[in-house]
């Protein structure tokens, strides 16, 4: 296991959820770092088809040491060379390409592929995921969580991402789910940095809270 799968190991044991900053700028990239990262988030996630996303990435990686910082929307292999140049850490995708999971495994990255059947989750995980992305959540549901992971390698971490609320999450973690990606409900382009610390706080809280009940 690399060093940085051992990092996203702890970091999943900390707080299994990834803070999907998409739209984010490098002006805004240090004040909303700070606001997700200080109520605790240390998986961050700036989706390719951010603005200047390379740049924030860079960025929030000399910022906060302790987190692990990569990009989303990751389609190509030249994509992970060039999140790689930038510092970045993890690898996320909204689907399975076998090419990107075998270039984020040669530069030791994590990765984190998008999968919605049997099919694309065990084709991901041996080709060294190390975790599945359950994505669009919208057409899928706890049951599907369910089941999958009723037939997946035991320990696996399922990750559902798309429309994710702190409400949401108790029938999804009943289900077997590991953590969550949480996007446009904690930080959309336009929202400050204080009502992002807030809603931050709130996904904080209520998955806290999941552990306790």
């Amino acid at each position: 296991m690399s060093t940085l799968h051992t990092s996203f190991c702890a970091a999943m044991a900390q707080l299994p959820l990834v803070a999907i900053l998409r739209g984010l700028t490098p002006a805004e990239a240090p004040e909303i770092g700070d606001a997700v990262v200080g109520a605790g988030f240390r998986l961050l996630e700036v989706p390719l088809n951010s603005p200047s996303p390379l740049k924030s990435i860079a960025l929030l990686r000399e910022r906060f040491a302790d987190a692990l910082v990569g990009a989303g929307t990751v389609l190509n292999a030249q994509q992970v060379r060039e999140v790689h140049a930038a510092g970045g850490q993890l690898i996320v995708a909204p689907n399975f390409d076998p090419a990107v999971l075998a270039e984020a495994a040669r530069l030791g990255l994590v990765s984190l592929p998008g999968v919605l059947t049997p099919t694309e989750a065990f084709g991901a995980l041996a080709a060294g995921a190390a975790g599945l992305k359950l994505f669009p959540a919208e057409l899928a549901s706890p049951a599907v969580v369910k089941a999958l992971l009723a037939v997946l390698p035991p320990g696996t971490p399922l990750l559902p991402v798309g429309g994710i609320t702190p409400a949401g999450m108790k029938a999804w973690r009943e289900a077997g789910a590991a953590g969550f990606g949480i996007g446009s409900a904690l930080y959309k382009p336009g929202k400050g940095a204080a009502a992002v610390r807030e809603s931050a706080a709130e996904f904080v809280a209520a998955f806290h809270g999941l552990l306790r009940s």
